[in-house]
């Protein structure tokens, strides 16, 4: 399970990866229709199509590794308030909640990609952008982002049995004090910046 959830993650940091290239480039494109379009009176063709398009990679792509840090918005107005098994069972009820949603997702998702290169489906306009790559992007990331669920949902249940509290992926790293001592136990002088 833990080489899984290992490549699973390597997985999501390179595809996170690709979506920043992604909005990279739709930063440029977008900078480059505007010049075009106020300055030189001729927009840049096919750069919404091609930005459309890029986004599904940029959100979908992100969504597995925020899965993994376990970033994703939540409420904690009573869920730093309960103990860590009662937390635990919070956590399991909204992983079956996400899973449920994704899976909904994944299945139409599934359905539109296979529609999409029946029809070799492509944007209209002077560029012809085909459609089912991001179709096809968007189906992927959901499935990934299901297997990092169903990882999420193991461990939140074995927290309820264990009574564990919840180790994030963030919380593995190295805490940096603020001031450090100067080998006496004394704090260093505050300097104004």
């Amino acid at each position: 399970m833990k080489v899984f959830a290992t490549l699973l993650e390597r997985l999501a940091v390179l595809i996170l990866l690709i979506g920043g290239l992604g909005l990279l480039m739709s930063m440029f494109l977008g900078v480059g229709d505007v010049i075009g379009t106020q300055m030189l009176k001729t927009p840049l063709p096919g750069a919404r199509e091609l930005t459309e398009s890029t986004m599904v990679l940029i959100v979908f792509g992100a969504l597995t590794y925020a899965q993994i840090q376990r970033s994703h918005i939540r409420v904690e107005l009573l869920h730093t308030r309960m103990g860590p098994r009662t937390q635990a069972a919070m956590d399991v009820c909204a992983d079956l909640a996400a899973l449920l949603f994704f899976s909904l997702l994944l299945w139409q998702a599934i359905n539109e990609a296979i529609v999409s290169v029946e029809l070799n489906e492509a944007t209209v306009g002077l560029i012809r952008f085909p459609l089912y790559p991001a179709r096809i992007i968007l189906a992927a990331g959901t499935a990934l982002l299901i297997l990092r669920l169903i990882i999420d949902l193991i461990e939140d249940a074995d927290r309820i049995r264990t009574g564990a509290p919840l180790k994030a992926a963030h919380d593995s790293m190295p805490v940096v004090p603020l001031a450090t001592t100067n080998g006496d136990g004394d704090k260093p002088p505050e300097t104004n910046l």
